[in-house]
């Protein structure tokens, strides 16, 4: 890994245990015959983040065993049960020590996002400061990037599963918009109707 003063780190959230789905991990679910988690952390490395941070939660073991994922960081949340909140706390946790001057915050469970649009988000970073998401005509959605000045802001409120919902609401005049409903759709594998999604 070639470290540089600029770099964004892919920090994708796969902790989740599927509780509506039964309780299937959804970092397990397989999708294009490979695993979500898989695909996701591809995504990321191929849109230009590096490194790419995983946080894992429900099975991380069987995640651990299962998946393919050369050259990421496998990153535990003991907490995982708690919600999204908690993994988010622990990826941005992860990522301190490190190069990275911003974090692109991707989740397992949406895998009509692709690297097109992550790259697209990618691309609004410009300093620490940086704060952006993408947009799906004009309703803000994920992949969500954050500049190093804002982890820390962004680990005090993330609780349960609102992440990082009330810091963007609350910086929303800092906030920039990427629209890219058209290279990705942002749907959620939530339920077991969901699972028709998956091919």
């Amino acid at each position: 890994m070639t470290e540089k003063p600029d770099q964004v780190a892919g920090l994708l959230l796969a902790a989740g245990g599927g509780r509506r789905l039964g309780g299937r991990p959804k970092a397990l679910l397989e999708h294009r015959g490979r695993l979500l988690v898989e695909h996701a952390a591809d995504a990321l490395r191929t849109a230009g983040c590096d490194p790419v941070h995983v946080v894992l939660g429900a099975r991380a073991d069987d995640v651990r065993e299962r998946a393919v994922l050369p050259g990421c960081v496998l990153v535990d949340n003991p907490e995982w049960a708690e919600g999204m909140g908690s993994s988010l706390r622990a990826g941005l946790a992860s990522l301190r020590g490190t190069s990275a001057r911003a974090a692109l915050v991707s989740l397992v469970d949406q895998p009509g996002i692709g690297p097109e649009a992550m790259a697209r988000v990618l691309a609004a970073h410009t300093s620490e400061e940086s704060l952006a998401a993408a947009s799906y005509h004009g309703t803000r959605g994920h992949p969500v990037l954050f500049g190093a000045a804002h982890w820390a802001g962004v680990a005090a409120v993330a609780v349960g599963d609102r992440g990082a919902r009330d810091y963007l609401k609350a910086h929303g005049d800092a906030l920039t918009l990427v629209e890219c409903g058209d290279v990705a759709q942002p749907y959620d594998i939530d339920t077991a109707a969901d699972l028709d999604r998956l091919e």
